[in-house]
């Protein structure tokens, strides 16, 4: 069993579900000992032990209200730094609670509320997934009594607005954050995350029966493909620059057809192989361009302009002014559903690029 001390350790964070089960585990233990903690040690459910620190707490009667200062360590997480409040009220087994489990756990103001089908969670029920709730519940029977029981009410006092900056809208999920978190800890500087949170939306596509599903790096794509493929919100999946990732959880759950569909920025990557687009991790697209404008024309002057140009942009304006912009797009988007199809084979794919205003350049279906 690993401890980790949150207090002392920078590096890592903690998860808004470690958040809610720490919150929770102190207030109750505020109810039941009359003592505030200024930091409590839970279990996460592999067995390992997180002190995380309390920031305030409070109670009246039989009812304690404790905050938790969501700390992300070195991660890049919009949520880092909000407070989470969880409410627990104790009470006897003959009383409000149900038979079936001494801990009830609802969602409250900045918790968002799940709207569509596809998630771990089912439409009409607050965002606190099934690992929270079991980490929450494990760590509170501990201080229960046989006749005892709890209510948690888990809030987010700017909830809502952070949600906005997220996917949760996207996904169906309305008027605030998710709980989440499978360890309780979170990892510095890794992707693992936002890829987890990426995945779901062909979850959600696949519970509204949508066969082609439409897949964008971002926002561009997603504007434009609304437009132009008169595709539905839920029909469309961003990928950011995973595509690897996202193409591997497609598979993995049974997706057959795939429009690829975005800026040519970020699809021509694809035509040389590359599945992580983000331009840190490699950025071939001036070489790709080149190599496709050469089957056109053998224009030495033309093929170096590209390979200096600064933007995709100034190399669809070489194009078009050379007369051969549709025939180099029709041969890039070709090569893009070849690599597709031979990496992630049984997965029928099409391919249309197009440019910042929603003109398309080349496709291949």
């Amino acid at each position: 069993m690993n401890k980790i001390d949150f207090r002392l350790e920078k590096t890592f964070g903690y998860t808004t579900g470690a958040c809610a089960a720490a919150g929770s585990y102190s207030a109750l233990y505020f109810l039941k000992n009359n003592k505030k903690l200024d930091f409590v040690e839970i279990l996460n459910l592999k067995g390992d032990s997180l002190i995380i620190p309390i920031k305030n707490i409070e109670k009246q009667g039989n009812t304690a209200i404790s905050t938790v200062e969501k700390f992300s360590g070195e991660d890049i997480d919009i949520t880092n730094g909000m407070d989470i409040k969880i409410k627990v009220t104790l009470e006897n087994m003959d009383n409000n609670c149900s038979k079936s489990s001494n801990v009830k756990i609802i969602g409250g103001t900045g918790v968002g509320f799940i709207t569509k089908s596809g998630l771990q969670v089912k439409p009409g029920k607050p965002a606190i997934n099934p690992k929270p709730r079991e980490m929450i519940e494990t760590n509170l029977k501990s201080l229960l009594k046989d006749n005892e029981c709890v209510t948690v009410k888990i809030s987010v006092p700017n909830g809502d607005e952070i949600a906005k900056k997220t996917l949760n809208p996207k996904l169906g999920i309305i008027g605030g954050i998710s709980i989440l978190g499978t360890t309780g800890i979170v990892r510095p500087m890794s992707n693992d995350a936002y890829k987890e949170s990426l995945a779901p939306q062909i979850d959600v596509a696949l519970a509204n029966n949508f066969k082609n599903l439409i897949f964008v790096p971002g926002n561009i794509g997603t504007k434009h493909a609304k437009i132009l493929l008169n595709a539905e919100e839920d029909q469309i999946i961003e990928v950011s620059n995973f595509w690897d990732h996202m193409l591997d959880k497609a598979k993995e759950k049974g997706v057959k057809d795939i429009t690829v569909f975005g800026h040519a920025g970020k699809i021509v990557k694809l035509a040389g192989g590359i599945f992580d687009t983000h331009s840190r991790v490699a950025d071939a697209r001036n070489e790709i361009l080149c190599a496709y404008t050469s089957l056109a024309t053998q224009d030495v002057k033309i093929l170096q302009k590209i390979l200096q140009s600064n933007t995709t942009e100034d190399i669809v304006e070489i194009l078009i002014e050379k007369g051969i912009l549709t025939e180099v797009f029709e041969k890039v988007s070709k090569r893009v559903v070849e690599r597709l199809s031979l990496r992630w084979e049984g997965i029928n794919f099409s391919c249309i690029i197009i440019d910042m205003e929603g003109n398309i350049l080349g496709k291949y279906v």
